[in-house]
């Protein structure tokens, strides 16, 4: 999926959510779209913002965030769990949100004032060209973001980049199996929009490799559509 087709769905979701409607998307039409504000049952966030989550878990519960780290969270939609990040890092602590989509980040800046949630910020910029410097976060989370992107080699480069040495990547992403076939994700595509780009866990595992990650974990956890589940994923970056 490129770019635009994802900003223009996202930013519609940001709009409706502007407007006091419900949001909630991920793999179509149909029950299976309101996967994301479930997996925050638990936490402490006023309803309104974890309605707002669009992905398909809650990367903080895998992140391991301790009081005073930066943490970045990529593709951050409204910016629940950036809120929630900036909770655990504590006042000495910073959470930095990445989003492409003017909407988007309007909606996480406001849910941030409301929240009054001071160590928090919301930048522009892509996932493949992160506009922060190298070695500058201790963590990089994302919940169901890098399935969407249509260079994931340059998505694991940058993030290996950003991280400061050893530092840590804690994501919930879409995995697709590894009996899907080509003709699958062909038909499939056009109503699933994470289907034509999720990859394999084998292939994740390769890419993150290749980008000189170490200690590389991929647990799937629940099914989200034919042959696509969720998926926790650890790893180190490089030392």
């Amino acid at each position: 999926m490129n770019h635009d087709a994802i900003r223009d769905r996202y930013a519609a979701a940001a709009r409706r959510a502007l407007a006091g409607e419900e949001t909630g998307l991920l793999t179509g039409e149909g029950e299976t779209e309101r996967v994301g504000a479930v997996h925050y049952a638990d936490e402490e966030v006023p309803p309104e913002v974890a309605a707002t989550s669009l992905g398909c878990g809650n990367p903080l519960a895998v992140a391991d965030l301790h009081p005073g780290e930066t943490v970045l969270d990529l593709g951050s939609g409204g910016g629940l769990d950036v809120l929630l990040s900036a909770r655990r890092v504590g006042p000495t602590g910073r959470a930095i949100g990445l989003d492409m989509t003017d909407e988007m980040l309007t909606l996480a800046r406001r849910h941030a004032d409301q929240a009054g949630v001071a160590n928090a910020e919301f930048i522009k910029g892509t996932i493949e060209r992160i506009p922060l410097p190298d070695g500058s976060v201790d963590v990089v989370i994302s919940n169901c973001v890098i399935t969407l992107s249509p260079d994931k080699r340059a998505v694991f480069g940058e993030i290996a980049r950003v991280l400061r040495p050893a530092g840590r990547l804690g994501i919930t992403d879409i995995v697709a199996a590894d009996t899907l076939t080509d003709a699958e994700r062909a038909a499939g595509a056009p109503t699933i929009e994470c289907l034509g780009d999720a990859l394999t866990p084998g292939s994740y595992r390769e890419l993150l490799q290749e980008a000189g990650f170490t200690g590389i974990t991929i647990q799937l956890t629940s099914e989200v559509g034919p042959k696509l589940h969720s998926a926790i994923i650890n790893a180190t970056g490089p030392s």
